[in-house]
């Protein structure tokens, strides 16, 4: 089972994404939440650090839903996973 109990979460300006942890047992998973991403959930979000991470708080229970639906899906094999805009899409 897959769960979230670190709240951090910090910016990677270099690829301008938003990344956080979960945790499979004892393995460590690496999530990383592209600003297309952020800006499709917050519209309203300039492309400033402090942003990016508001708009991962404000959204971070559908950012969850996502990466627990991505991980489900059979990519448990790798130690790190991107979400896009796409992942995003109802």
């Amino acid at each position: 089972m897959l769960t979230f109990l670190n709240p951090s979460r910090s910016f990677d300006a270099s690829k301008s994404r938003v990344q956080f942890w979960g945790y499979d047992s004892t393995i460590e998973i690496s999530f990383f939440v592209e600003a297309g991403a952020l800006k499709q959930l917050c519209p309203e979000i300039n492309n400033a650090e402090m942003d990016f991470l508001q708009a991962f708080d404000t959204a971070r229970n559908r950012i969850i839903e996502v990466a627990e639906d991505i991980y489900a899906s059979g990519k448990k094999r790798r130690f790190a996973l991107v979400l896009t805009a796409k992942d995003f899409k109802d």
